[in-house]
């Protein structure tokens, strides 16, 4: 380790002065590792030393934290030949939108490689797409800790620290090699001892809203780019949950608030069976479902294997479906790892999948997910509150502006007000207005 810390010490990769960490707080001591990209054996050098002391670690995938050790990974995986992916800082809006490039399945794990750690917080936001991915993350190698709480912060989220240098060693060599005087080793020491626990910060990916319109490019399935056009021909995000017991009552509402009829019907079905019944259950039995629904839905208990029955009849139609993400009743199970068990399922099958029913899609990890998925949001009313049977209810600004849906769907409050015309009218205007507020955010 010394000959490599006098290495980094001799390209300046080792400064001292004044510098502003990401954490915010000011260090006398500042590591730059970006620098390794221009010194061929270093890198080397730094990319074996910190493959090596996870020899004994299993993982599948290598990820280097964007950009700085980026070729550390892209070093360790063609030396080693073990497969890569990248996480993108920036998620483009155009192309496949991918927060996480590469090919790996549902369930593999991934070593997140990164330059130093202070707080942890780059390595926890690229953690937090890779696992929303579906990969597993428990660990992360880094050349050098800074010894300030990072590998608290990441042990509290999952990640298990491995570190081939401490920054008071790397001190210690340098002060040992008449690289570093006792005054400037004081001041790091007294820095390090003052500032041991840097809390990690919030992380949140931020990306540029896009209108319905630029969304419906990024569809691969025709109902789902005909729904985006339409909300946005229309200028309207609301889905009307139609609670009613005939086709006579159903024609009745549409005639009254739908103007003449530029909709697409969704038939809240939950399939939630295996992949041979449920392929029965849309195209026969006495409704034949297939032939009408422009859009169905389904829980993912079963597995994938129920979209492949849905995906076998309906995307030679370009039907679409919604997958059960999240769920608005009191106590439900919907989510967590069921939830990003159903974003891998809508990436694999994103031809025939459209979206989600969900509830809070602004907190799934990894959010925003890619803007070709629609998210339509249950139990909305103009107050918060709920029912006697566990129905919870938000606000159409809340569901859009604050939790990150898109549509709004509201049964009773439009089909039980007494002018279910003007109701609607109300929701539409309230659901509009959040979506255009979070587009001009």
């Amino acid at each position: 380790m010394e000959s490599l810390v006098l290495q980094l010490h001799e390209i300046s990769a080792v400064k001292f002065g004044n510098f502003k960490l990401k954490s915010g707080i000011s260090s006398p001591i500042y590591i730059d590792l970006r620098l390794v990209i221009s010194y061929p054996s270093v890198l080397r050098q730094i990319s074996q030393t910190m493959i090596s002391s996870v020899s004994s670690t299993s993982f599948d995938f290598v990820c280097g934290v964007p950009y700085t050790a980026l070729p550390i990974a892209t070093c360790v995986s063609v030396t080693h030949n073990i497969p890569m992916v990248m996480r993108r800082k920036e998620i483009k809006d155009y192309g496949t939108s991918k927060a996480i490039e590469g090919d790996f399945k549902h369930g593999q794990s991934c070593l997140i490689i990164e330059d130093l750690v202070t707080s942890g917080t780059s390595v926890l936001e690229t953690a937090a797409p890779l696992r929303a991915t579906g990969l597993k993350v428990s660990d992360a190698v880094v050349l050098i800790d800074r010894e300030q709480g990072g590998r608290e912060n990441l042990e509290s989220n999952g990640i298990k620290l491995h570190a081939i240098l401490k920054l008071t060693e790397m001190v210690k060599i340098l002060r040992e090699k008449g690289k570093l005087d006792e005054e400037m080793v004081r001041v790091v020491m007294r820095f390090l001892e003052e500032n041991q626990k840097v809390a990690a910060l919030a992380t949140k990916t931020v990306v540029k809203a896009l209108s319905f319109l630029e969304r419906a490019r990024l569809s691969k399935n025709p109902t789902g780019r005909r729904l985006f056009e339409i909300m946005a021909e229309k200028e309207s995000n609301l889905c009307l949950a139609a609670d009613v017991g005939t086709a006579a009552e159903l024609l009745e509402i549409a005639d009254k608030i739908a103007e003449k009829h530029n909709f697409l019907i969704f038939e809240d079905r939950k399939f939630a069976d295996i992949g041979n019944t449920v392929t029965m259950q849309y195209e026969g039995g006495i409704f034949h479902i297939l032939e009408w629904a422009d859009i169905v839905n389904a829980h993912i208990i079963s597995g994938p294997g129920i979209v492949d029955g849905l995906k076998l009849k309906g995307l030679p139609r370009g039907r679409g479906l919604l997958l059960l993400a999240e769920m608005s009743s009191a106590g439900n199970l919907a989510k967590g790892d069921y939830t990003t068990a159903a974003m891998k399922i809508a990436v694999n099958h994103s031809d025939f999948v459209i979206g989600f029913i969900s509830v809070n899609p602004a907190s799934w990890p990894g959010a925003p997910i890619n803007p070709c998925f629609i998210q339509a949001t249950p139990g909305v009313q103009m107050v918060t509150g709920g029912d006697d049977l566990g129905q919870q209810y938000n606000t159409p600004y809340s569901v859009v502006h604050d939790r990150g849906s898109d549509i709004i769907i509201v049964g009773r409050g439009i089909i039980k007000a007494a002018n279910p015309a003007e109701a609607a009218r109300q929701y539409r205007l309230q659901g509009w207005s959040a979506y255009l507020a979070k587009l001009n955010g």
